[in-house]
């Protein structure tokens, strides 16, 4: 095992992987740019090295500033966490090449699974179903209408470089095909330095489910059973899931089959993720490879009961897998909740400004995994993910119960959240049913939104006066579970409502803050 290593992140990630490092007595290093200089992960790493401006592209995104960190401190190895450089197969080979461990898959699988239309004819030949289309990007507007023909429309336009929703776009008829060409080449430009768009046959709201695999260098390649990521908004996954209740015993058995000789194509080790569509007739499609650890990992890390970052450490060491593909199951279930900082109300602006409180929900079967506290800046230049609210419980009908207790017992202030949404989300008819797809959210999105009929301004004048009451009693509601800093309201330097508030008028403070919660409940 390694003595040392760095963390080529940020937020939550980087925290993530430093507990895993903690307890595998692993030293740590965190990187931070000026933005980040009092984030939480800089304090929580053994070490902590200055790497640049505020913006990524000076900082998180500088290859050189990364190794250069790395060698000054004496680690061994580098972890990319997700997002940044983590699929950059010049960034896991300049590693390699600096003499350091990349602790990802190796550049060369990377490299082979970076270009969607690149893996889709890795995959195929490997016998890996995959979406009717092209397997080359589009050269013109007059291939495109050609291969929109053969596959009939409605078409998808996609970028060959990227994901997340960008470069992408649904074409419903011949005449709108030449200009959807050119946004979405424009687009993926933009986004990826790359304007390669492939097409594919539009599906009709089918699922979007996932297997984890998990890799070692000695040949041994284990799926680690499905995530449901459905709950999507403009292609970003909000809520994801484990097991899937649209996925049988056999189902998972043939997914994990597929997703494994897809990782074996293409030579990979340690954790990644195979992304397929699954449409309401059972069948599934291969979409991309994700050649990092996935945001949304605490969920099979719940069921199966395994650490996937601590395994990708072990992994990137030399170690085998001790277990066998037998030994898999998932256990229970575990539903993840994104919170972001954007305002679900306004259209998801996004939210920025100082977090002045925070009250992080605890009891059985409940995690936390976040990258802020009180003081922390949610500032511009950087992923709006605040945390991730994750539960277990034995069924998905306590598990869903379980989410919605706990996003009633979250509290951010000083920034808008994405939690007011969640927690109407969990309250839906057809999501507790599992009836969902793709395209379910942005059907439901308005309605989910839409203002309700309530004595909330009443309540919230009742929540004010037991929080003034206690105050005056000399008492403060801190709350379970509140993370670092000073958890008193009064000491803010906002109320969370968008005023300024001074220390010294603690009673206006407590009031504003028992207001907001009171109005979001």
């Amino acid at each position: 095992m390694f003595t040392k290593i760095l963390i080529a992140n940020r937020g939550e990630i980087a925290l993530r992987v430093i507990r895993a490092c903690r307890e595998l007595g692993v030293q740590s290093v965190a990187v931070y740019s000026d933005a980040d200089t009092t984030a939480a992960h800089v304090r929580a790493a053994d070490e902590a090295v200055h790497i640049g401006g505020s913006r990524a592209s000076e900082s998180y995104l500088r290859i050189d500033a990364l190794i250069g960190a790395a060698q000054r401190t004496g680690a061994g190895a580098i972890h990319p966490g997700y997002g940044f450089l983590s699929e950059r197969a010049a960034f896991a080979q300049a590693v390699r090449d600096a003499g350091l461990v990349w602790i990802g898959p190796p550049a060369e699988a990377i490299e082979a699974l970076g270009s969607k239309t690149a893996a889709r004819q890795l995959v195929v030949g490997a016998g890996v179903p995959v979406v009717p289309g092209t397997t080359e990007p589009l050269r013109d507007a007059d291939a495109a209408a050609a291969a929109a023909s053969q596959f009939g429309y409605p078409v998808l336009l996609k970028a060959a470089a990227g994901g997340g929703g960008k470069g992408m776009r649904v074409v419903e008829r011949p005449a709108d095909l030449p200009a959807a060409l050119d946004a979405a080449r424009r687009e993926s430009q933009n986004a990826f330095g790359d304007d390669a768009v492939y097409l594919e046959k539009f599906i009709d709201g089918p699922r979007h489910v996932e297997i984890q695999v998990l890799a070692d260098a000695h040949g041994t390649i284990l799926s680690l059973g499905e995530r449901e990521c459905s709950v999507q908004r403009r292609h970003q996954k909000m809520i994801e899931e484990a097991p899937s209740v649209a996925v049988s015993p056999d189902l998972r058995r043939r997914m994990g089959e597929t997703a494994v000789r897809a990782a074996r194509a293409a030579g990979y080790v340690n954790a990644g993720t195979c992304e397929f569509l699954l449409d309401g007739d059972g069948q599934f499609y291969f979409l991309e490879m994700n050649t990092r650890i996935q945001v949304e990992h605490p969920v099979t890390e719940l069921v199966t009961g395994l650490d996937l970052v601590e395994w990708q450490l072990r992994i990137a060491a030399g170690e085998r897998l001790p277990f066998a593909q037998s030994g898999i199951v998932p256990r229970g279930w575990a539903i993840e909740c994104r919170i972001t900082s954007e305002d679900a109300a306004s259209g998801f602006l996004p939210s920025t400004g100082r977090i002045t409180y925070t009250r992080i929900p605890s009891g059985p079967g409940v995690r936390w995994d976040g990258g802020i506290e009180p003081g922390t800046d949610v500032g511009r230049f950087y992923d709006p993910l605040l945390g991730k609210l994750i539960v277990w419980a034995p069924t998905r009908d306590t598990a869903v119960a379980r989410m919605h207790r706990a996003l009633t017992e979250l509290v951010i202030a000083g920034v808008e959240t994405s939690r007011e949404l969640h927690l109407r989300i969990f309250e839906d008819a057809e999501f507790r049913r599992g009836a969902i797809d793709i395209h379910w959210l942005e059907r439901r999105v308005s309605s989910l939104l839409a203002a309700r009929p309530d004595d909330a301004t009443t309540r919230a004048a009742a929540v004010a006066s037991a929080f003034l009451a206690r105050e005056d009693g000399g008492s403060h509601p801190v709350g379970d579970g509140t993370t670092g800093g000073s958890a008193d309201p009064a000491s803010a330097r906002a109320g969370g409502d968008g005023t300024s508030r001074s220390a010294s008028s603690p009673r206006a403070s407590w009031a504003a803050v028992a207001r907001r919660e009171a109005l979001r409940e």
